[in-house]
């Protein structure tokens, strides 16, 4: 593992010279978890619940789901453990682990889904999933259809009264309401205790992590990026899911290490 982390660039080594300065603000797919041909199929490691939960209790709680799924979605997958999470691009809030999940944006209306689940007769494979205040088109199985799919996602937003807009991801097409982006989640999250006063770490694999990346950044923190189908190998901090994993492995050692030495210093030891 130390080999590992002697490879990952300089910028995610910095975190672990200093952890407990840090928030910790983590994508699913792409990132935590490797893309399968559908949302439901993807596959979750048995330790992973555990790792999170570890790393959550050593940084005092600072560290959030920044997803596209909703937060019901995130917390089916990360079983037994409930973490402050933002859902469907930052229109879902919750602000602590167990505590409820909010609603910042209205549902998008009822025609906009009759006219978005249409969308799935455009080729066989297609699949379309509402999210609320969202709605999402997964072309994964059908490849070959993003232009027709793209240009009639267009036209559904273009005619609905909703203000939506287009946000592209890993073989995905989403409607979501103007003004709502991971990364305005992380600013809003950077805001309140216990994230306030730390620097934030965003890590992230797609178009959609992009502006959470870009905000970590300007918070005098540290966007780290996933190599996969949006970014590439040469540009990124991590060559994938595993590594990331590994990463975080080595992170929560880190800080289970320092509170060690806090608890052996407050003892007199």
């Amino acid at each position: 593992m130390q080999d590992l982390a002697a490879e990952i660039r300089d910028r995610a080594g910095a975190v672990l010279a200093n952890p407990r300065g840090w928030a910790l603000f983590l994508d699913i797919d792409g990132t935590l978890l490797r893309m399968a041909p559908t949302p439901d199929a993807v596959t979750v490691p048995p330790e992973l619940p555990s790792l999170l939960a570890s790393l959550a209790d050593g940084l005092g709680g600072a560290l959030a789901i920044i997803t596209g799924r909703r937060v019901v979605e995130a917390d089916r997958l990360l079983a037994p453990v409930k973490l402050v999470a933002s859902g469907v691009h930052g229109t879902e809030l919750r602000e602590e682990p167990q505590g409820p999940i909010k609603m910042l944006a209205e549902p998008v209306p009822a025609d906009v889904i009759e006219m978005m689940a249409s969308v799935s007769r455009i080729a066989e494979g297609i699949l379309v999933e509402a999210k609320g205040s969202g709605a999402a088109v997964h072309y994964r199985n059908a490849p070959a259809a993003q232009r027709a799919i793209e240009s009639e996602v267009a036209r559904i937003i273009g005619l609905s009264s909703y203000d939506l807009v287009l946000r592209r991801g890993r073989k995905v097409l989403e409607a979501v309401p103007r003004g709502f982006s991971k990364g305005q989640a992380l600013m809003d999250l950077m805001r309140r205790p216990p994230f306030k006063g730390r620097r934030p770490l965003m890590i992230g694999d797609d178009v959609g992590d992009e502006t959470a990346l870009k905000a970590a950044d300007a918070l005098s923190g540290v966007g780290l990026k996933v190599a996969g189908e949006h970014f590439s190998r040469d540009e990124a901090d991590f060559g994938g899911v595993q590594e990331v994993r590994t990463w975080l492995g080595l992170l929560a050692e880190r800080l289970g290490q320092e509170q060690d030495a806090s608890l052996l210093s407050a003892r007199g030891g």
